[in-house]
């Protein structure tokens, strides 16, 4: 079958792989110059690599892991020391780490946590692991029926001390959905904390060694276009083309620099752009049927993330941080955690600020200025005193709208990758798997879609399609 992928995002990218494998023929459709979607990068006039995000991977991605053995190109993961570092606000410098034992979950986070004494005291451990045990013990339904708390309400709930929240749950909130906790759904962070408690590596974490889009995107197309497929970029859905049924007729590519607008025909077709590109697209037809009406109910979160070189190494760590500022979420080194950026001498410092809605709409300027101003609580010594670490250059990226804000209730209003039309399915984070909006969630849910195409249309085999619940225990214990 000759399936039409309109977005080149991981969603669309893996979607195509896995139709690939099966015996099908995609071609996939970008509307940008470059591939990846959310995990975009591109390459300045200096040579240097800057991202939509700091993308990092997490023993807890079965299906992305699944992919990198897939493809054979687990080397370029670069798997880090088992532990989680936060800054200490109250401490300008210091960090506190949760160094994870290497023996059986979740027994090696419950260690961590308790071995831990610079973020909360005894008390506030045993009642934080107490207010866990639910989630815990009564499994994911119990996770996704919580869907009606924000995290705070669900903390509060389980008498959890309201220091957790501050020490540890603020900087979690904003990592993972770039959002608060008291506006964040609690089946978010439960669900994360399923997967680090229950798998022995979940929470270990790994940086590409590289940039996304050529270490990780181009490898999918390679492999997509050896197996007959094609992808391209530049090519915008202008519209989706009906039949008199309501069935996809065409996707109307947007001709560019004074083209013609050009017809692409398919057997099957595929969305995989953001939920909030999709709304847009809707044909008219379509938007009284209650499952595109629900899509409604799902909009993008704002993200913009930060790369900031200076003229000297301002730290040696090798990892995430979580840096507990009121504005920026999680940050490293970028210098020191990948190969293909690295530099002995000076730091390129990769920052996600968030929330981001109140910044979304102001300068380059000011928001460099302002995470200046956060970044020498963070490296007092290096960005204060007589003699700061110099400036050299920054890119400032933003994404108006990401991944679906996470707010309570939205579980309800995520669609099923197959739609009541025919010929026309939906991939990307914010349809319906468990991984949520994630670089995991998009890859699954890619994978998911072209699982439900072969279930219907058969073509040479479908045992690439089947979907880990766990990873591979090598994949993260040997890095």
């Amino acid at each position: 079958m000759r399936v039409a992928i309109a977005g080149a995002g991981l969603a669309g990218l893996s979607c195509a792989k896995y139709l690939t494998d099966a015996g099908h023929t995609p071609i996939v459709l970008e509307s940008q110059n470059v591939l990846g979607g959310l995990v975009a990068a591109w390459k300045d006039s200096d040579g240097d690599w800057y991202e939509t995000g700091l993308h990092a991977f997490f023993g807890a991605y079965p299906n992305m892991l699944q992919l990198f053995k897939e493809l054979q190109i687990e080397d370029r993961l670069q798997w880090k020391q088992h532990t989680l570092i936060f800054n200490q606000p109250e401490k300008p410098g210091t960090l506190s780490r949760f160094d994870v034992p290497d023996i059986p979950a979740p027994f090696n986070v419950i260690m961590a946590i308790l071995r831990n004494n610079d973020m909360l005291t005894w008390e506030q451990k045993i009642k934080f692991a107490i207010g866990l045990l639910p989630a815990v013990i009564r499994g994911q339904k119990y996770v996704e029926d919580m869907d009606k708390y924000t995290l705070i309400e669900w903390l509060r709930r389980q008498g959890v001390d309201e220091r957790v929240n501050s020490d540890i749950f603020i900087a979690a909130s904003k990592a993972l959905t770039f959002i608060n906790p008291d506006e964040v759904s609690a089946t978010i962070l439960l669900t994360a904390l399923n997967r680090f408690l229950q798998e022995r590596y979940g929470s270990k974490i790994a940086f590409l060694d590289g940039s996304p889009t050529e270490r990780l995107c181009q490898p999918i197309v390679d492999h997509i276009t050896e197996g007959g497929g094609e992808v391209r970029l530049n090519a915008p859905l202008k519209e989706i083309m009906l039949n008199v049924d309501g069935s996809v007729k065409a996707f109307l590519i947007r001709g560019l620099n004074g083209a013609a607008d050009e017809i692409i025909t398919a057997d099957l077709y595929v969305s995989a752009m953001s939920v909030d590109v999709m709304k847009v697209m809707l044909p008219k037809p379509w938007q009284e049927i209650e499952f595109f009406q629900k899509l409604e109910g799902l909009s993008g979160v704002p993200v913009i993330n930060l790369h900031l070189w200076f003229d000297r190494k301002l730290t040696d760590i090798d990892h995430l941080l979580f840096s507990r500022s009121p504005l920026l979420s999680v940050y490293a080194d970028m210098s020191n955690t990948c190969r293909g950026y690295a530099n002995s001498d000076r730091s390129m410092l990769e920052l996600v600020l968030a929330p981001a809605k109140d910044w979304i709409d102001k300068s380059d300027e000011e928001i460099v200025t302002a995470s200046l101003v956060e970044l020498e609580k963070l490296f007092p010594d290096d960005l204060g005193g007589d003699n700061p670490a110099k400036l050299l250059k920054s890119h400032v990226v933003k994404t108006p709208r990401s991944v679906y804000t996470a707010i309570p209730g939205r579980q309800q209003y995520r669609p099923t990758q197959v739609t009541p039309i025919s010929n026309f399915y939906l991939a990307g984070s914010y349809t319906m798997q468990r991984y949520l909006g994630s670089m995991e969630g998009a890859v699954l849910s890619g994978k998911l879609t072209a699982q439900a195409i072969s279930e219907v249309h058969p073509e040479v085999n479908s045992s690439s399609l089947q979907t880990p619940t766990r990873p591979p225990a090598t994949n993260a214990a040997t890095a």
